[in-house]
């Protein structure tokens, strides 16, 4: 038999086996919706996802449906394997949303009356009694009336700019008998809280003793508003009023830059900034009880598309808002939850004495973030330090990280530092940050030569003068440098002075701030040069250990999974027979389970307290020092293509075994984690008769590597 007989070809990515990335979204969130519903979870977390659910569709509008606009507009028809054009995907996005959107405020108000039960109320101020309402009306008179600015729309002023994500409420007035109604718009100040806490108002405004039956209660800051109009518009007749919210395009085109114009980065990050919230709508969100005379004069006004941009609600606008319902209640929330200080780097030890001796795998945020800053503090303040590098992604508003870089730089240390302005919605704040460095004396650079390639490796670099020479110090992660979020998203960190390791990381760092584009690394696999090649070689090697008559078997972890070329090589594998097992938080375009194509594919989602973010990749016939790698790129076209990346491999045995705990322990759960099918639908996995439930992350919180027997073969 021939070689070629013997090899099935690959198939054509198309429509079946191959699922749209947009919707892959949608389903994600159903996802996550669907732990606001679950019992097991505490009351206030559940409201806290519907909240996510809120946060991540603006995000969405903002960024992937406005793109898609805006292809529509440019008269862009073709489409990716899913066969979706991008008109077709639009209105297709528009029906799965809006059945999302319903779904989420539906639980919402259901959420509403379990909270009643807890003595926690989201009030109507109509509901209110009549002393509270006053003293409400006298909170807006004292507190709220002189922040509004109401805009009449008329023939001497032009419709006002209504800015991305605001709130605003239209009101049509009447003076005296006249026919004529007046436009006006006002918008809810994004300075005020949006949900407002009666009894903080109670002890404000009335002398009443007994407020501590309105301890648990809010009102909607727009409904204030619309209960006192009449103070301000004397003399006026209210004929109706209705809040409006609108999303913007907010995403920033860095590629289609000009080269002439790219002289400073940081300038062209900063103009983006600023012109993203002048982006064109791209959706319009109503109550779905708007009168059609309101509804046209938005739709007039902001130049939407009815059936394409606007989205009737049943109940509150702009639900992502609700992280504001945070309330002193710890027994409707998850038990504090207390990282382990990981054994091999207790506080206070000498933290470059013991990597010297082992590495040092670390897994937030069941372990502590604390060793990553003092690995950063301690060479900041270490007279043998010579040197700092390091790349920041998304570090936060308060970063105990670059405080220490700062600090390096008092201290006459070397440091250099790359921040990624194009970081998404984190612009501002790395630009500030960037500019104390600076301020400061650090070196700062802003990215490679080409602007479109984001620089996403997380790896910082000591160097140090020993007793021997100069010894190098790496920190290789998962995850961004940031505290805040360290917390609550998993993500793995590894602290080594391996000789190689190291060496690519200086290599790295030279190729960042200089010109070196035919940098080769000894075992660090780094995109977008090399990283997707050694991806494929790797996998490569398990379907000829198959076709050798050897088990063949892969486990990747990670956040997405959408790259053509790496979904193509995978259904290859399967369909040489090597086992696979996926484990993807968000949207996958792989379809498992299809005979012929991916029916040795499990493809599983897990969500939880915790924002499963590792991206993990292990071979089971790979050499132990190729075995197992971890790092910063999904296995999406912008990682392999279009970003700096760093996948680093685990290559110490212990630790190897501790990485392999974790995926088992993952694959072993039957709590909050869904499976995919050949059908493209996720079902919810459940423990089987007599079986015990198992929530990964719960087991984690226990044991930061999961199952001590856990194994994958």
């Amino acid at each position: 038999m021939t070689q070629e007989e013997t090899t099935p070809s690959l198939p054509e990515l198309g429509p079946d086996i191959f699922i749209n990335r947009e919707l892959g979204t949608i389903d994600f969130n159903w996802r996550v919706l669907a732990l606001a519903k679950d019992p097991s979870i505490p009351l206030l977390e559940r409201v806290k996802f519907v909240a996510i659910v809120g946060n991540n569709l603006d995000e969405f509008y903002m960024v992937r449906v406005a793109s898609y606009i805006q292809k529509h507009k440019l008269g862009i028809t073709s489409s990716r394997p899913d066969g979706y054009t991008p008109n077709q995907l639009i209105y297709e996005i528009r029906k799965q949303a809006l059945a999302l959107m319903t779904e989420q405020r539906a639980i919402m108000r259901a959420l509403f009356e379990e909270l009643k039960q807890e003595d926690i109320y989201i009030d109507q101020v109509a509901d209110l009694q009549m002393l509270y309402r006053e003293a409400v009306r006298a909170y807006f008179y004292e507190e709220v009336f002189p922040v509004l600015t109401p805009l009449a729309v008329d023939h001497a002023r032009p419709f006002p700019f209504i800015s991305n994500l605001s709130l605003n409420l239209g009101v049509y007035l009447r003076n005296g008998l006249e026919d004529h109604l007046d436009f006006v718009r006002i918008k809810v100040p994004e300075v005020l809280p949006r949900l407002v806490n009666v009894k903080t108002v109670l002890n404000r405004y009335t002398k009443h003793n007994n407020t501590e039956e309105y301890f648990g209660h809010f009102v909607w800051m727009e409904d204030i508003i619309a209960e006192n109009l009449d103070l301000l518009f004397p003399g006026m007749t209210i004929v109706e009023q209705f809040p409006f919210r609108v999303t913007r395009n907010a995403d920033i085109d860095y590629e289609h830059e000009q080269e002439e114009d790219l002289h400073d980065i940081s300038a062209v990050i900063e103009e983006g900034v600023r012109e993203r919230r002048f982006g064109s709508v791209v959706r319009l969100s109503v109550p779905h009880n708007i009168s059609s005379m309101m509804l046209d004069r938005l739709i007039e006004e902001l130049d939407v598309v009815p059936d394409r941009d606007v989205y009737m609600i049943n109940g509150a606008l702009g639900s992502a808002n609700l992280f504001q319902l945070d309330l002193e209640r710890r027994d409707l929330k998850y038990p504090p939850h207390v990282p382990h200080f990981p054994e091999a780097l207790p506080k206070g030890s000498d933290l470059f004495g013991v990597i010297r001796q082992q590495d040092v795998l670390v897994h937030h945020p069941y372990d502590s973030f604390s060793p990553v800053e003092d690995f950063f503090k301690a060479a900041a303040r270490d007279p043998k330090v010579m040197a700092i590098k390091a790349t920041l992604y998304r570090v936060g508003k308060n970063s105990p990280v670059v405080k220490a870089l700062m600090e390096a730089r008092e201290n006459g240390k070397q440091v250099a530092v790359l921040v990624e302005l194009k970081a998404r919605f984190d612009e501002e704040n790395n630009l500030e940050w960037a500019r104390a460095m600076e301020r400061k004396g650090v070196h700062v650079t802003y990215g490679v030569e080409e602007l479109p390639v984001k620089t996403h490796a997380k790896i910082a670099l000591v160097v140090r003068r020993e007793q021997n020479g100069l010894r190098r110090y790496v920190h290789l992660g998962t995850g961004n440098y940031n505290a805040s979020t360290a917390r609550l998203y998993t993500d793995l960190g590894l602290f080594t002075d391996d000789e190689e390791i190291t060496e690519d990381a200086v290599r790295l760092f030279n190729r960042l701030t200089g010109y070196a584009p035919d940098t080769k690394y000894k075992r660090l696999l780094v995109a977008p040069e090399s990283l997707q090649r050694n991806l494929l070689q790797l996998i490569d090697n398990e379907i000829e250990a198959v076709q050798q008559g050897d088990y063949g078997r892969l486990v990747f972890k990670m956040n997405q999974l959408e790259e053509d070329v790496m979904i193509q090589k995978l259904y290859e594998a399967s369909q040489a027979g090597v086992q696979i097992d996926l484990i993807v938080r968000g949207f996958s375009c792989l379809v498992p389970g299809v005979p012929g194509v991916s029916e040795n594919i499990r493809l599983r989602s897990i969500l939880g307290r915790f924002l499963e973010h590792p991206r993990i990749f292990y071979f089971h016939n790979a050499p132990d020092d190729q075995r197992l790698y971890a790092g910063s790129a999904d296995l999406m076209r912008r990682n392999l293509y279009n970003r700096v990346e760093v996948v680093f491999p685990i290559m110490n045995k212990a630790l190897q075994k501790r990485v392999v705990r974790v995926l088992a322990t993952d694959l072993q759960a039957n709590a909050h984690v869904w499976q995919l099918g050949p059908d493209k639908t996720y079902t919810r996995v459940a423990a089987e008769a007599g079986e015990s439930v198992f929530d990964s992350q719960e087991f984690f919180i226990k044991d930061s590597f999961g199952l001590a027997d856990g194994v994958l073969d």
